[in-house]
């Protein structure tokens, strides 16, 4: 749709088209031209849809806060759910895992060797050394947020602990690479080249994701990469950044009695930990963690 300076911007923010986005697209068509791949307009959020997501973020994060004073040795992972449930719905929003393409829990708790999308059970009760994370997704008025931690339960060895903490070093590193004008590729980068500095591999399988309006919406995010390639990043992208740290190979499985637990092929242990960012006009911001 092409659009006139004094048109109303396509954006919905209900402001001209040259007070709102046409300096912006008009930027973002000189990198299409240098061959630069660029973001649809339905990956950029406007202020109403931007506010919207930071009051889900609040309620995700309310959660993950809920779960960290809460997770301890001898607990269940269903019990994880149940506190992940009654905390967002008391606050008027839904677990935005629940159902979610057949999937039968509120939240994914996974445990050691499990990379992501563990299931909960009243079976798995979290021991003394276990490294666990705990990814939580809420909607709120119809927008989506999404974060994880990891938590280490009881008495964690030192090479396990290392991991959780290089796996958050990569997640840091690569939200410091999130700059408007840069490129996905920035990101990835800096995540693999942390992660395999320590003796550690990034899972391929598996990537952040656009999020907001949907769950899980466009772009991918690559947690490797190279600087200066993919997607440029503009103000506006709400995407989540979570890697996947294995201690051994990077190669994953799923599991094929439940089709969601990812376990890592070698039996190695993996860390993971993720942000909702926004890009803004200056940098970057972390919307629920």
């Amino acid at each position: 749709m092409i659009l006139n300076r004094n048109d109303i911007c396509w954006c919905g923010s209900g402001k001209k088209y040259k007070k709102c986005h046409l300096e912006f697209d008009e930027k973002l068509n000189r990198l299409k031209n240098q061959g630069h791949e660029v973001p649809t307009r339905d990956m950029i959020k406007n202020e109403k849809q931007i506010q919207g997501i930071r009051e889900s973020a609040k309620i995700n994060d309310g959660v993950l806060d809920l779960v960290q004073e809460k997770i301890r040795v001898g607990m269940s992972t269903e019990e994880i759910d149940k506190l992940v449930y009654d905390y967002t719905v008391s606050h008027g929003a839904i677990p935005a895992d629940l159902n979610y393409g057949g999937y039968p829990k509120s939240v994914c708790v996974s445990i050691n060797d499990v990379v992501c999308h563990g299931i909960p059970s009243e079976d798995t009760i979290l021991e003394d050394g276990d490294i666990v994370n705990v990814d939580v997704s809420t909607i709120y008025n119809g927008y989506f947020s999404d974060a994880s931690r990891m938590f280490m339960i009881g008495n964690v060895s030192e090479e396990h602990a290392k991991l959780v903490r290089v796996a958050k070093e990569c997640l840091d590193k690569g939200f410091e690479a999130v700059k408007p004008w840069g490129f996905l590729g920035d990101i990835g980068a800096a995540i693999q080249e942390h992660a395999e500095a320590n003796g550690f591999s990034v899972v391929r399988a598996f990537g952040g994701h656009g999020i907001g309006i949907k769950f899980h919406e466009d772009p991918f995010v690559a947690h490797v990469g190279k600087r200066g390639e993919g997607m440029v990043l503009v103000p506006g992208m709400v995407f989540t950044i979570e890697p996947m740290i294995n201690e051994g190979d990077y190669e994953v499985f799923i599991d094929e009695d439940d089709d969601w637990t990812v376990y890592t092929e070698d039996g190695g242990y993996s860390a993971q930990w993720e942000y909702t960012v926004l890009v803004t006009e200056t940098g970057a911001e972390i919307l629920s963690r």
